[in-house]
């Protein structure tokens, strides 16, 4: 509890309001409205076979969102260890000042996304969202799948339902995460700034290749959007639900993608790569069992 804001309440236009969890993660309260998907064919930068056609989205719930992307010392106190590169041996360098476990987690596959999620619902008391084989205990799903030999999805992992009703910790939508991304706005990114090649503008928001220095650095050291959300741009790209899909022309509320595919979308941009991937709108796809240095995660809960 924060501000005197419970959890079970169920918030009206209350934007920024803020709560801590009792494992330590600190959420704000994403209000429920509407906005509109995607980036105008005059976006400078934009993709246009993947952020197109623009539509209206409707969020009828409100939802708590993670301030930050999940942490190194989050994960570590969640799943007792510390899978992220940047935390050992070469690529343990670490900016001045900063700390380790305030880095965001990374090297986590998709896959790695739902048990943390699970076991933290489960830590919490809460009703855990993701069944897999039938259950939702993380224990009883087995080893993690690695995508073998020949770099394959797993089909019993991918096969992972929403159990209808639950109230614990999950991947936000794809919808979910970009209009929370977005605040409000309606720019390239959600300062107002409008071309990914603007770095004066750029770097009071996120780490990217011009300005990372080739690593991760420590979560809410930039400026946080319009609802208090940090790191949103940049620092590392972020899992959400969706497998992908091409945009829909009409209008939906609380979509949550295709009902199957072979790719998970993820968002945000990252320290490895230019401001332009890390504008509200991109959409990057991926592998579900992939592990790289710069993807993470953040979660949602209603």
């Amino acid at each position: 509890m924060n501000n005197g804001i419970l959890y079970n309440e169920r918030l009206e236009n209350d934007a920024g309001q803020t709560a801590v969890s009792p494992a330590g993660i600190k959420t704000v309260w994403i209000p429920a409205g509407a906005f509109t998907m995607g980036s105008p064919a005059d976006e400078i930068g934009r993709w246009d076979d993947r952020e197109s056609p623009q539509r209206q989205i409707t969020i009828s719930g409100g939802f708590w969102m993670s301030v930050y992307p999940v942490t190194q010392e989050e994960w570590e106190r969640v799943m007792g260890g510390n899978p992220s590169r940047f935390s050992g041996g070469f690529l343990a360098k670490l900016a001045a000042g900063e700390t380790q476990g305030r880095r965001p987690v990374e090297y986590v596959s998709w896959y790695d996304a739902l048990v943390f999620a699970n076991r933290l619902s489960i830590m919490e008391g809460l009703s855990p969202v993701y069944s897999v084989k039938g259950g939702t205990d993380p224990d009883a799903w087995g080893r993690v799948p690695k995508g073998g030999t020949f770099l394959r999805n797993d089909a019993v992992w991918d096969a992972a339902q929403v159990v209808p009703g639950s109230n614990g910790w999950r991947l936000p939508t794809e919808a979910q995460w970009e209009y929370a991304a977005r605040a409000g706005t309606t720019t390239a990114f959600s300062n107002g700034t409008q071309d990914w090649n603007d770095a004066a503008s750029l770097d009071g928001i996120g780490w990217f290749y011009f300005n990372g220095g080739a690593m991760t650095h420590a979560v809410g050291l930039k400026q946080p959007n319009g609802w208090g959300l940090y790191d949103v741009h940049g620092n590392v790209w972020e899992w959400v639900w969706d497998w992908f899909a091409e945009y829909p022309v009409q209008a939906q509320a609380d979509p949550a993608g295709a009902s199957s595919g072979s790719v998970r979308v993820i968002r945000g941009g990252s320290w490895y790569g230019s401001a332009r991937l890390a504008r509200s709108a991109n959409r990057f796809i991926v592998n579900p069992f992939l592990r790289i240095d710069n993807l993470g995660l953040r979660l949602v809960r209603p």
